[in-house]
């Protein structure tokens, strides 16, 4: 199983962070133990101090595939959950800021947590799905897959053109705006329309 992520797939988001708008999907790994399930606390590790927040949709693959024609592409998943892509942002300023990979800052331990996953069916419209992330019953983030600069099938059909999409894969589909830091504990609770998904303590 591989984690796919989708950078700047929102525009607000773009904004904040100060980005520059892409033509295509920005696309980065995470490697499997960057995975946390079922509820599991996030560590806070001892290698950076300014660990941020970002809820995304995530989609889970359901047969083999590449090269994946957009009209064909949602045949290609059938579940759709939420995450945290949980980013180490003071490393990955000081990779871009040098022009290196920043797989660091984004794909260690515990920085994937992912909620159970739902069949696409019990949605009415993929392209109208609301999600959002409360920090300590605060709202920090709220977004809606119609805000996508790159949508569900685009980026299958796009990322598909470069890895071989396999059963079991899962696809961060991107971030919208309110991004921020956490701290240790903060209890952070992840939504998909009304029904909460993802619980997460810092610990």
């Amino acid at each position: 199983m591989k984690i796919i992520a989708i950078g700047r797939n929102y525009a607000a988001h773009i904004e904040e962070l100060n980005n520059e708008r892409p033509s295509e999907p920005v696309i980065f790994l995470k490697p499997d133990t960057a995975v946390l399930r079922n509820n599991a606390p996030f560590y806070y590790p001892d290698f950076s101090n300014n660990i941020h927040f970002e809820v995304e949709l995530l989609l889970k693959i359901g047969r083999e595939g590449k090269y994946i024609e957009k009209g064909f592409a949602h045949k290609y998943y059938d579940e759709i959950g939420i995450g945290v892509d949980f980013t180490a942002r003071d490393l990955q300023q000081k990779c871009k800021e040098k022009g290196l990979p920043w797989e660091i800052a984004k794909g260690f331990n515990g920085s994937a947590p992912i909620s159970q996953f739902i069949n696409k069916t019990n949605f009415d419209d993929l392209k109208n799905i609301n999600f959002r992330l409360e920090v300590d019953g605060e709202e920090k983030q709220s977004g809606n897959s119609s805000l996508m600069l790159f949508d569900f099938d685009d980026i299958i059909s796009y990322v598909s053109k470069f890895f071989t999409l396999k059963k079991g894969d899962i696809i961060f589909t991107g971030t919208p705006a309110g991004v921020g830091p956490v701290q240790i504990g903060n209890k952070l609770v992840a939504y998909i329309e009304g029904d909460k998904m993802l619980e997460i303590e810092i610990k």
